[in-house]
């Protein structure tokens, strides 16, 4: 396939990434219902309330979440981002497969067709990724990292970051999903580009060459704590406020564009492939977008208990 094509290392990234989307899925309906008993005898998560730390249903959820988060981790070292990272839709279907059966928010005829154009998308792109670059030390992801271009990207992010959390949120973050989405979304895309740092430091160390005593490989290591914990925080608050089967495609798009966008801009994920390559994961990519779009629609068709906050999104 010219310079594409599932060498080994993709295909133990694409496995990965399989394994986590079914976690991470599972992970949204487990918190929600820990939130929903959480809320029901404390102060709610989107009301600014923490009484879901107390909440067992929570904690589950948040072990799947954490399960799914280190297959997933463990994908990037393996994969690029642009292979990983469009394969969350599948997390999307288990999503709302389960919020269909376990919180009675039905999925419509639409939402089964957006589900089947999800997982063609995803086939298209698995088909069609770029192979991983070789990188031997973290030095050279530092080196990425320090661009001019994706210094002025992690500058530009950690405004708007910054902007929504004081500005935005205590005005807009009850009524506007993409408040509390955005600030997930724009944090998610510096996380996996510093996962992915310290993916490729771990895979190296596991092969014999210690990246741990690179101060660069810490930094790459805090910077994923600390947006970890942002993401954390805003996530319970989107998915106690608005329906879960709305966060999970919102999430998903927003998420997804932002970070390959900041891959093709720290690793130049295109640059070994030709025209024709980069088309059809384009299209794969605008096949999975549509299959979210369907999903959001039938929940706006649907009659679960929170589409009072389905409208919001439009004023996005």
């Amino acid at each position: 396939m010219g310079g594409s094509g599932l060498s080994k290392d993709n295909l133990r990234g694409l496995a990965l990434a399989l394994s986590s989307s079914f976690f991470i899925g599972s992970s949204f309906i487990i918190k929600k219902k820990g939130l929903k008993k959480a809320g029901a005898t404390g102060i709610r998560a989107g009301s600014g309330g923490y009484s879901y730390l107390y909440e067992p249903m929570w904690w589950a959820g948040m072990i799947t979440m954490i399960i799914g988060e280190i297959a997933n981790f463990a994908a990037y070292a393996f994969a690029p981002a642009i292979l990983v990272t469009p394969l969350g839709a599948l997390s999307i279907i288990v999503s709302a497969v389960l919020a269909h059966f376990m919180l009675k928010e039905k999925l419509h005829i639409f939402g089964v067709l957006g589900c089947v154009l999800c997982v063609v998308g995803s086939t298209s792109i698995v088909l069609h990724a770029p192979k991983e670059r070789d990188i031997e030390s973290v030095t050279q992801v530092w080196d990425l990292a320090t661009e001019p271009g994706f210094i002025a990207y992690g500058v530009v992010v950690v405004f708007l970051v910054i902007f929504l959390i004081v500005q935005m949120a205590p005005r807009y973050g009850q009524t506007h999903l993409v408040v509390y989405v955005g600030i997930c979304s724009l944090m998610g895309s510096l996380t996996v580009m510093g996962v992915k740092a310290v993916g490729i430091a771990l895979k190296l160390t596991f092969e014999g060459l210690n990246q741990f005593v690179f101060p660069q490989t810490w930094f790459f290591t805090v910077v994923v704590i600390i947006c970890c914990l942002v993401q954390m925080n805003y996530l319970n608050k989107a998915l106690d406020t608005f329906n879960t089967a709305v966060i999970s495609p919102v999430y998903y798009v927003m998420f997804t564009i932002l970070t390959i966008f900041a891959s093709m801009i720290m690793f130049k994920d295109w640059n070994s492939q030709n025209a024709s390559q980069i088309v059809t994961e384009i299209c794969g990519f605008v096949t999975i977008l549509s299959g979210t779009f369907l999903l959001h629609k039938t929940k706006d068709m649907g009659t679960s208990p929170t589409t009072e906050s389905l409208p919001a999104l439009s004023n996005s």
